[in-house]
């Protein structure tokens, strides 16, 4: 079965959208978190909502930015392998449990909070909110419209 997108992926149809997702992605990445804990967050989340394209993009963009192959291939069993930092792991964990959100009657535990906040501080924990809910947006716009990773990477 060849998967065909359905529309142009919908942020590109409303120009306006692209500026609020520009600005989104500039605060989410402006309050001090490690831009490798951040393409992490990403990677993870976007791996539970099955989203080929921003999985794709998430480990690539990753990659040029230093993140070791051995890192990528295991942050889908993070839990289970050596190379996360405990901060890493906690933004982690909270990306996981903010995406699946249905999966338990407390979502978000406090022990998960209060795991992240000991590693981050009020802003940082709201860059990394704020950045797993914009890849839950990327995530469903790309899923529901069956948009495809390029195939034009070099």
């Amino acid at each position: 079965m060849i998967i065909e997108p359905r529309i142009q992926n919908p942020a590109g149809l409303l120009p306006d959208a692209v500026k609020a997702i520009n600005l989104l992605y500039k605060a989410a990445h402006s309050a001090g978190v490690p831009g490798s804990t951040l393409e992490l967050v990403h990677l993870r989340a976007s791996q539970i909502n099955g989203c080929g394209p921003c999985v794709d993009a998430g480990a690539r963009g990753a990659r040029k930015a230093g993140e070791t192959e051995e890192r990528l291939f295991a942050v889908a069993a993070w839990r289970e392998t050596p190379y996360f930092t405990e901060a890493e792991r906690a933004a982690l964990a909270l990306a996981e449990a903010a995406t699946r959100l249905a999966d338990q009657a407390d979502a978000v535990p406090d022990a998960i909070w209060a795991e992240a906040a000991r590693h981050f501080g009020e802003k940082e924990l709201a860059a990394i909110v704020l950045w797993v809910a914009t890849t839950n947006f990327f995530n469903r716009l790309n899923v529901t419209t069956r948009q495809l990773a390029p195939q034009n990477w070099g």
